[in-house]
């Protein structure tokens, strides 16, 4: 199961916060090493003052409370990535590394106090159990009721996931019709890649999302039938991707780059340099690369790409990225909780060091990303982290010292800025709208047959006027205020639609076709 969270829009800030937690993926190494406790220099003191707390603090606090305000506080002091999982956290923060969950395989959203489905997977449990979109979940197990009261989203989830080959018993309303329908839990299948298609003749788009445990294997599956279909000139977007693990990073940059050369290389105090070398032919190794990326590029996107530009492979099209080149290590603890610890800096081949300064400390860290997004979607080309200057083979200049900086810039045109853009997560109001209004377009829709079909029916279509009226009267008046930007809000608007019947391929595709700014970062054939 999985709850319909990637297509919300939220406000300014907590987009900002959002985007520098996606980034916590980071580049990643995965460990099985086991400690008692956290190995602190002055042991004994930190174990005495945690005992004194606990047997004489004047509130009632749990162990955990504790032990992770005191971890949480000390990896801060080191630097910002490295952090304590609890062992409630664990699973969930494993399951975001890899290609699969245990679950029913929908997505849902909640209008008033109703549970909609509002995507089936395809080939996932629920679709084989007959669940469909619309569908109003009542109750699970005849006991766990779902509608008729407000739950927050993650505790849906918890009463409809569990172990594989285990059974939910959903009650669900479809139409005027109650149906029971049982579903058998188990694997599904999550893809890494948002989507691939072509773009034009001979270019090709593929969307990376995060580099996961079979990044690479999904990454050729989708690029082998671009090729078929006389691909010259491919477009990577790393745009919103936090990074993952490293080795899926590595594996498609030796698919691109040619001849045995060096990829990226890794050193700390207590690491010792580790190579890593293209070695293997590859199956795109000379045609025209364009990457795109932006301030939530991080980690395993900025290796792809600083590998990419410092071997002359690809022209780097956005804004600078994150800038995080530190390494996490995973260590198990025997609390059953886990310790993701920085070891090493990550070093593109010319030497560069990407990771952006954080000397004074994590929350100005934050700080300076939350500025960097309002001073891009105010035009402001930022310039203050270029570093120091290195020459490619070809003798072009790229930069170190706090992310990978484009070949070509490209501002953020987006209005999440205007104060008056609230109005559209307030509430739910633009989910909400999407989904009653491809509840009431689904009848046409589903006579389409491709996402390029659904723009040439619905690209012309004012569904700003029909988010007016969907609307109470305080939300028109800040909607009122937002009209000239309402192009891209149609755009977002039929975007989310064409995800509901052609998942995330679908979402891009029209957002893609529909997005001048898009238009304008791909490389003229």
């Amino acid at each position: 199961m999985q709850q319909n969270n990637n297509t919300k829009w939220f406000s300014p800030i907590s987009y900002a916060v959002v985007l520098v937690i996606g980034v916590a993926l980071g580049v990643f190494f995965k460990g099985n090493n086991s400690f008692n406790v956290l190995p602190w220099q002055n042991q004994h003191a930190i174990e005495e003052i945690m005992q004194l707390v606990k047997s004489k603090y004047v509130d009632s606090i749990t162990n955990d409370s504790a032990d992770l305000k005191i971890a949480d506080y000390y990896l801060a002091q080191l630097d910002p990535h490295s952090l304590y999982i609890p062992p409630a956290d664990l699973g969930e923060v494993n399951e975001q590394l890899m290609s699969n969950f245990k679950g029913i395989g929908i997505e849902f959203q909640q209008f008033r106090d109703s549970v909609f489905v509002s995507y089936v997977l395809k080939a996932g449990p629920a679709e084989k159990a007959g669940l469909l979109v619309g569908d109003i979940l009542l109750k699970a197990d005849d006991s766990i009721q779902l509608s008729g009261k407000k739950w927050d989203g993650e505790d849906i989830r918890k009463k409809l996931k569990g172990p594989s080959n285990s059974k939910v018993a959903l009650l669900v309303k479809r139409g005027s019709i109650n149906k029971l329908i049982v579903v058998e839990r188990d694997n599904v299948l999550v893809s890494s890649i948002d989507a691939a298609y072509m773009i034009q003749p001979t270019q090709g788009y593929i969307r990376i999302n995060k580099f996961a445990d079979r990044t690479y294997e999904s990454f050729m599956q989708a690029l082998e039938p671009l090729l078929k279909d006389s691909m010259h000139s491919l477009i990577i977007d790393l745009r919103g991707n936090g990074g993952g693990l490293l080795s899926e990073a590595v594996a498609i940059a030796d698919e691109l780059i040619a001849g045995n050369k060096l990829i990226v290389y890794t050193q700390g105090a207590h690491s010792p340099r580790v190579d890593f070398f293209s070695k293997r032919e590859g199956l795109f190794e000379e045609v025209t690369l364009t990457v795109l990326m932006d301030e939530t590029s991080a980690s395993a996107s900025e290796v792809l790409a600083g590998a990419l530009q410092d071997w002359d492979r690809a022209t780097i099209v956005g804004r600078r990225s994150f800038g995080k080149g530190l390494v996490q290590q995973q260590f198990n603890l025997s609390n059953g909780g886990a310790l993701r610890l920085t070891t090493a800096k990550y070093y593109t081949p010319l030497g560069r060091d990407i990771q952006r300064p954080y000397t004074n400390g994590k929350l100005a860290y934050e700080k300076d990303f939350v500025h960097r997004v309002y001073e891009d979607a105010l035009g402001k080309q930022d310039t203050t982290f270029k570093g120091i200057a290195y020459k490619t083979p070809k003798g072009h200049i790229v930069y170190g010292g706090g992310g990978i900086y484009p070949d070509t810039w490209v501002f953020n045109n987006d209005i999440m800025f205007d104060s008056n853009y609230s109005v559209l997560f307030a509430e739910n109001l633009l989910n909400d709208f999407v989904f009653k209004w491809f509840m009431k377009e689904q009848a046409t829709i589903n006579k389409l047959k491709t996402p390029t079909d659904f723009i040439t029916s619905y690209k012309g279509k004012n569904v700003w006027d029909e988010l007016l009226q969907f609307s109470t009267q305080a939300q028109k008046q800040k909607l009122k205020k937002l009209e000239k930007n309402k192009a891209p809000i149609q755009r977002q608007i039929l975007s989310l639609a064409a995800r509901m019947k052609w998942y995330k391929q679908g979402y891009y595709v029209v957002q893609n076709t529909l997005d001048p700014d898009f238009i304008s970062m791909l490389p003229k054939l």
